[in-house]
Parts: C-alpha cells; structure tokens; sequence
C-alpha cells in the first residue's frame, strides 16, 4: 500500500483513538520521560518504540533511541538498528516508514532528498527540530541534538537544523512482487552526511567521503554508549513572509 494512503488510515485511526480512547501505558511509552507526561496529552503508538504526542496545539514525536557512538567521524546522528551504528551516535529498533507517518501526524511536510546530478541540490522538506532527553547521574539533562555533533571545520557544534526530506521506495532488486522497499530503512534516518536515501537530511552540502567528512561526534556533550535518550522531534512552523 503506498505510504500516502497508509498515512491517511492512520491518522483516522488516530483521531478516533486521541478523542475516545483512555490513554494506555505501553512499552513503546517509555520513550516519553514520564516527569513531562501531562495529563491533558495524549500520546498514540505509531510503531514500535515511536510515540505521537498532542498537547493542544504542539505536536511531537517521541524516538526511544540508544548511544552507540561517542567519538570519531559521523555520517549518521540517527540509524535504524542493525544497520550503521559504526558511523551514527544513536540507533532505534524502529520501522523508518513508522517515523515518516509520525511526522506527518505531526503537520510535517516531506520534501525530496538530496541530488547530485547534474548539479547538487541540497535536501527540503518541512525543517524538524530535534530535543534529546536522557538521565546523567541520576538527573535528568536536554538538550538540542545539534551539541553532540561537532564541525570538524570550526571546532563548533552543528549550528543547522534537518529537514523533512522523506528518503524514497525503490523496487526489491530480488523479488519485484515484494513490496518496494523503503530506503531510509538501510540506516540513514537522520544523517549528517548527505544520502538521497534520507529521511531527514541537512540542508546544506555534506559530503560522505572518508577524507572530506565534516562531522563528528561531540565527544565531551555525549553520554557513555548504552545510555537511553529520548529523541523528540518537532515540526518548526514556516516563516511568514511580510506582505
């Protein structure tokens, strides 16, 4: 089934489930702290280990993800588990496409991922901002995700936000009666280099060549591995534009 039509279930579901239903405590909901749970949110499951939360007008979506890296180059901030956890800080055990729906639940736009041919064109989409949540010493820390990543160039921490870019389907090379596959779920979720396979992506050239990486993890501002963090990702509302 497209993704579209997909999305478009879902959010009837949800809407019957965010109006009706009483709110549940699952294991996916851990992936909500649960000191910032209000009692008037609602929070729905999309998948497993994603969380849609709405709060009146604010709308978010909660990723339980997991330190994998602290130290050395990075073309991922983001991977799905089993995939590229040697080059990315967190991992999920998440289903990519689950994290798309989520998204557009959540007002996000997609755009179109990066292209390199015959010129480069940098990724769009709806600009996502995104907040991690994790225990440090026994106490609670936030922060932007953009401090645990460093410019090699500047010494500095990301100073961009991702955009929606929305990765892409491609037919199963081995099997074309399978439903196409979903590219982002090959491990560029959130990246920091720039894939044309991405979900979300940074809005300016990065390259993904060993000798010309930009980026690298933070180490100082990141957790030890294993550390739980609580990825929030949040749709920024566009400019408007004076008359």
């Amino acid at each position: 089934m497209p993704l579209r039509s997909t999305t478009l279930s879902l959010m009837l579901s949800l809407t019957l489930l965010l109006g009706c239903a009483q709110e549940k405590e699952t294991p996916e909901a851990n992936a909500v702290p649960k000191d910032s749970r209000k009692a008037e949110s609602k929070k729905v499951p999309v998948g497993p280990n994603i969380i849609f939360e709405v709060d009146g007008e604010s709308r978010k979506v909660w990723v339980s993800a997991e330190v994998c890296r602290t130290m050395g180059p990075l073309e991922q901030f983001l991977c799905r588990k089993g995939t590229k956890e040697h080059e990315s800080v967190l991992f999920a055990d998440i289903d990519a496409r689950d994290l798309h729906k989520a998204l557009i639940l959540a007002r996000g736009e997609p755009g179109s991922p990066v292209s390199f041919r015959p010129e480069y064109k940098a990724a769009t989409g709806s600009v996502i901002r995104i907040t991690l949540v994790y225990e440090k010493d026994g106490k609670k820390q936030t922060g932007p995700a953009q401090n645990w990543i460093r410019d090699t160039k500047s010494g500095k921490a990301l100073n961009h936000d991702w955009v929606f870019a929305g990765s892409r389907f491609v037919p199963d090379p081995l099997d074309k009666e399978k439903p196409p596959i979903y590219l982002a779920n090959e491990g560029d979720v959130i990246c920091v280099s720039n894939f044309e396979s991405a979900l979300l992506d940074l809005p300016v050239e990065s390259s993904k060549q060993n000798a010309e990486v930009q980026f690298e993890a933070f180490t100082e501002n990141i957790p030890p591995d294993g550390t739980k963090v609580a990825v929030c990702l949040e749709v920024v509302p566009p400019k408007t534009k004076s008359p």
